[in-house]
């Protein structure tokens, strides 16, 4: 029992480490739309259109339908369909003379649909150009092909989006390492706390114990986030608002650990790491989450841009997310002890060469 008390959280955090690793880079995408070999038909045209799709079936299907949709109601549906491969297949459609809206350029949807790969859509795919419009007869033409009897995936998969594709999956690595160091750095900052009001140097060993952790947490935070800039966004470093506030942030604490090993009395150094760190955690705070809402910025959830809805996080996701941000909390937790029995042991080290 008491070994459970003593090394439990380190075990849940390893078996948790594993979990997400094989699940969240084995699990498969479901099918999607990654490329159409046109993004533009004038109004009462022929179309034809190849489709490249990703983890589907076109091949092996034998009931594929497609259609070009404006929204739920308005739609036109593939004349022909002819698969070339598994991911490529060849739609045939006739564009009707008006549509149901008087914008001279509508985008317009593809929705996929066959019996082994469920229904898939990539949204605004092609662009419907008008010059004239009639929007009564729009409507009835638009709507003769109506999108009824889908089929549903019902396979465990994580969802597909477009420009992030496979790179989806850094969602359990890249967030969670932000959540696990604010969460180390909070606890850092409860012992700086109890440090001033009590004197137990041991508090102050371990509270920058966590600093070092939760910054090596931060510095990985960067880099798979640098990572996920190149393929999304083109670059590894936009000087994003989120990204030059998290650098700012990581140089706070970075500075903290400097300034701490530039101090040689141990009692000066503890009180003044002390101060220090509480002072550094209320600037982490609006740098992470207040500055980035406050102008436009390219990373989700900030400067207008939505963070992940119940599309891009849906529930298979879920499954993997939190558990996830509970087992980098734990791992380093676990990093942090080891780091502050190191400490401890450089701590006496030194004493007992400076009495030697």
């Amino acid at each position: 029992m008491n070994f459970l008390k003593k090394h439990g959280y380190k075990l849940i955090g390893s078996l948790l480490v594993l979990y997400t690793l094989f699940v969240g880079l084995l699990t498969p995408l479901k099918p999607g739309i990654t490329f159409l070999s046109t993004n533009s038909i004038d109004q009462g045209q022929y179309l034809n259109v190849m489709i490249n799709g990703y983890n589907t079936h076109f091949k092996s299907a034998s009931d594929n339908r497609a259609w070009l949709k404006i929204d739920s109601v308005y739609a036109v549906e593939a004349l022909k369909l002819t698969p070339i491969s598994e991911t490529e297949i060849m739609a045939y459609f006739l564009l009707p003379n008006f549509a149901p809206d008087s914008a001279k350029i509508l985008p317009l949807g593809v929705l996929m649909d066959n019996s082994i790969d469920g229904h898939f859509e990539r949204p605004s795919a092609i662009f419907y150009k008008q010059n004239s419009h009639y929007i009564q007869q729009g409507r009835t033409l638009w709507t003769q092909w109506p999108m009824n009897n889908l089929h549903t995936n019902t396979s465990f998969n994580f969802p597909y989006r477009n420009i992030l594709q496979e790179s989806i999956r850094n969602t359990y690595y890249h967030v969670p390492m932000w959540f696990a160091m604010i969460a180390l750095f909070f606890y850092s900052m409860i012992l700086s706390i109890r440090f001033i009001r009590s004197n137990d140097e041991a508090l102050m060993i371990k509270s920058v114990a966590l600093i070092k952790v939760g910054f090596i947490f931060g510095v990985a935070g960067l880099l798979t986030g640098a990572l996920w800039a190149k393929y999304t966004w083109g670059q590894y470093w936009s000087f994003d608002v989120k990204q030059n506030m998290s650098a700012i942030a990581l140089m706070i604490y970075g500075s903290l650990l400097v300034l701490r090993n530039s101090i040689t009395d141990p009692h000066q150094a503890n009180k003044i790491s002390a101060a220090y760190n509480i002072f550094a955690f209320a600037a982490l705070i609006p740098l992470i989450f207040i500055i980035p809402r406050l102008t436009d910025s390219l990373h989700p959830g900030n400067g207008g841009n939505p963070a992940f809805g119940s599309g891009d996080l849906e529930n298979t996701m879920r499954m993997v997310f939190y558990p996830a941000v509970l087992c980098w909390i734990l791992v380093g937790l676990w990093m942090a002890e080891i780091t502050n029995r190191l400490d401890k042991i450089s701590q006496k080290m030194t004493l007992f060469l400076h009495n030697k």
